[in-house]
Order: structure tokens, then C-alpha cells, then sequence
């Protein structure tokens, strides 16, 4: 008989074993067995197993590795941040027809790569927009990412956000007015719950307004399309923040005069499509999902001025 997904035959007489060992499609009443148990059955039978019965007698307990904890105390190994200017990326049938970039691979990584990572989204810079909400789930939709999210407008979705926002694996922050996330945050006294969270491994993230608002500050077209500094981030990383370093012509000429006139302190800046990954309260890489995008420190120079330099990030895949 031949076994799908195995390159050997099994004798027909064993065909009962057989399906319980390998289970797939043509085999009645069996299911796909774990990507565990596949590998076994076919190291036993690379090892001289040739009959069912064999196989089952090679798969001892030790077969299967430990089951590892869904939800682990400490999700991410040490206090951890994905500061971006980048996040989805589109399907191309419409504006909000997401799908995850690769940046949200790399949130769950440094997560520890749970089985079923939770994931929960605030969308408090655009008033939790239900259309963006509808986008998020949607590009989750039939992938092991559990996706929640934590409104503010009018109220609370959640009864105890500190125990929600604490179960997770990564909370993602979307992008428009970090001032007013700022605000609606400390309203609700959520910024004493992140920093909680972020202390206990929940890995924190966002683009553009989500990832300007873990810094002291940047720049931000909170107020109308003169960019204005913002200087009253969380600060959990005590450092400045540039977004959309390449593509808002306002963006670069301004975080650098803020530097250099020390209304902000030095920092880091990201084109479109990079992210900072810090552990603790130190960068420790930049990545990027496209080419010829880049990080940059900025620092105050001698002489009132701002001193770049470009910082190389890693491609993700």
C-alpha cells in the first residue's frame, strides 16, 4: 500500500496500523497527524521499519518532542521594542485589503515564536477607526495570529485592560495623531499598564504615531500639516524619534533642527518600510522589508548643528 507523504510502501495486511501511524488523504476516517509524528514514521522506516506494526514499535514516547507552554511568564527574553515606519502591506483590492508585512514575523520572533501568538491592536491615533479594525482582522484571517484589539472610543472594550494588554504576546500600535494617543492614553492611565507590560516581556510595536509615542518625542503632524515637535512621549526609550525619514519632506530638515537646538534629544530615524529593534533601553538592530531603505542616529554636532549617520539594517525575508 502506499502511505501519502512517505517515499515507501507498507504492506497491504497492515493497513489498519498504517492509518493510525501516517493517517492522509485516500486513508478513511484519518486525519493528517502532527508534523511530529510524520518525521518519525518516516526516520523508523529510513531505519528499516517496512511494516506498519514496525513503524508503531519505533515510535517510543520520546518520539515526541516536550509540548511547549502557549503562553510563556515572560513572552520576550528581556523588555523589547519594534519602533517602525512600516507595518501591512496591501493585497491590491482595495485600501484596506491587508496583508501582514514581514516586520509582524519578526514582532512574534522576538516573542519567543509562541504556537499561537496573541496579537492586540490599538488603533487610538486614527479614534479607533472601525475600517482599519476590519483591516487588521482581515489580515490575520486564517493564520495562527489570535488578534484582539483594545478601543478607547467611546469606552473600554475590554473590562480589565491591564489583564488583557499582560496576556499578550505583542501589542501593535497603528499609525495618525500621537498627540491624541498620547492624551486618550493617559486619560485611561494606560501608560503605567505598558510600561508594565513592556517590563514583562510583552513585545511593543508600531508604526509612524506607534512607534514615535515609546520615545521621549519627534516630530508629528498631530496639528495640521506644519510639522510641530512632540515632546511628551512615554520615554520609555530616552531617546528621539524620526518616521517617514524619506518620503514627508518636512520630516528630516525638521527632527534635525530639534536636535541641534536640543528641543529634542539625539535619536534615531527610519525611512518607510525600516524598523529599530530595542532590547531594554538599547537599539540593538535596524531592519528593513525593502531595499535601499535605511536607519539613521542623529546627534547634536558642534556649532548648532545635526550630525547623521546612516545605519544599515538587516532585510527581512
Amino acid at each position: 500500500m502506499w502511505v501519502p507523504g512517505l517515499r515507501a510502501r507498507i504492506p497491504s495486511g497492515d493497513v489498519a496500523a498504517a492509518e493510525v501511524v501516517v493517517g492522509g488523504a485516500g486513508l478513511p476516517g484519518c486525519r493528517r497527524p502532527p508534523a511530529w509524528r510524520r518525521r518519525a514514521v518516516q526516520g523508523a522506516m529510513a531505519s528499516g521499519a517496512r511494516t506498519a506494526r514496525a513503524v508503531l514499535r519505533a515510535l517510543r514516547p520520546s518520539a515526541r518532542p516536550p509540548r511547549r507552554p502557549e503562553s510563556p511568564p515572560m513572552p520576550a527574553s528581556a523588555p523589547t521594542i519594534l519602533a517602525t515606519s512600516m507595518g501591512f502591506a496591501s493585497r491590491g483590492r482595495g485600501p484596506y485589503d491587508w496583508r501582514p508585512g514581514p516586520v509582524f514575523g519578526l514582532a512574534i520572533d522576538l516573542a519567543g515564536a509562541p504556537a499561537r501568538p496573541k496579537l492586540c491592536y490599538l488603533g487610538t491615533a486614527t479614534g479607533d477607526d472601525p475600517v482599519r479594525l476590519a483591516g487588521v482582522y482581515g489580515a490575520f484571517a486564517g493564520s495562527a495570529v489570535e488578534v484582539s484589539h483594545l478601543s478607547l472610543f467611546p469606552m473600554p472594550t475590554v473590562a480589565d485592560v491591564r489583564a488583557h494588554l499582560l496576556a499578550q504576546d505583542v501589542v501593535w500600535v497603528g499609525g495618525g495623531s500621537v498627540a491624541n494617543l498620547l492624551a486618550v492614553w493617559r486619560v485611561h492611565g494606560l501608560d503605567p499598564v505598558l510600561a508594565e507590560c513592556w517590563r514583562a516581556g510583552v513585545v511593543l510595536g508600531g508604526v509612524s504615531a506607534g512607534s514615535l509615542c515609546w520615545h521621549v518625542g519627534g516630530t508629528t503632524d498631530s496639528y495640521g500639516p506644519d510639522l510641530r515637535p512632540v515632546t511628551d512621549g512615554l520615554g520609555f526609550i530616552p531617546t528621539s524619534n524620526g518616521v517617514h525619514h524619506d518620503s514627508e519632506e518636512q520630516r528630516r530638515p525638521l527632527y534635525h533642527r530639534l536636535v541641534a537646538d536640543g528641543t529634542l534629544p539625539g535619536g534615531h530615524a527610519t525611512d518607510d518600510g525600516v524598523g529599530l529593534v530595542y532590547r531594554g533601553t538599547q537599539l540593538v538592530e535596524a531592519v528593513a522589508d525593502r531595499a535601499d531603505a535605511a536607519a539613521y542616529r542623529v546627534e547634536r554636532g558642534p556649532g548648532g548643528t545635526a550630525v547623521e549617520i546612516r545605519v544599515e539594517p538587516r532585510r527581512l525575508g
